[in-house]
């Protein structure tokens, strides 16, 4: 799992280098016509390199890094949906659609198994800290035992 987010850190890291200094070199790939301002594409290789330091940082402990993982994640389910919805009401060409290979389809199912190895991990932490059987004898508490509790200068007046 380590080496998984490393790499998948180091692959988001070179795009968003080659989208800054090369902001019309995949358009050219393609065959498709540059971009009219190529800062756009240039600030988003800036927002996908910045998610490859995340996901290096995610690395070393993923279940306690799991939001970081689940946002990788949701950019890998959510990058297919719009790129198909872009091809369909022909605003992109299919061809653009290397992108979503490489930057989103190859990676959609180590993430979810990211994920889930993340949800595992922290049940058990949960269930290891949480005490059940003292949860289960604990008495309800009345509402003037509460208002004892707060200082009457912290309570709202009513």
């Amino acid at each position: 799992m380590k080496w998984m987010l490393i790499a998948a850190g180091i692959y988001n890291l070179a795009f968003g280098v080659f989208a800054i200094v090369f902001p019309n070199l995949m358009f050219n790939l393609i065959g498709m016509e540059p971009p009219k301002y190529p800062e756009l594409w240039q600030c988003i290789g800036m927002i996908v390199g910045v998610y490859g330091v995340g996901y290096i940082i995610a690395a070393f402990d993923p279940a306690r890094h799991w939001p970081m993982v689940l946002v990788g994640f949701l950019g890998k389910v959510f990058g297919p949906i719009g790129m198909v919805w872009a091809v369909a009401r022909g605003t992109l060409p299919f061809s653009f659609g290397i992108a979503n290979v490489t930057n989103d389809l190859i990676w959609l199912i180590p993430f979810a198994l990211l994920l889930l190895y993340a949800i595992r991990q922290n049940r058990k932490h949960v269930a290891d800290l949480v005490d059940h059987d003292a949860l289960l004898k604990t008495e309800p508490v009345a509402s003037d035992q509460i208002r004892n509790i707060v200082p009457a200068h912290d309570r709202k007046t009513e």
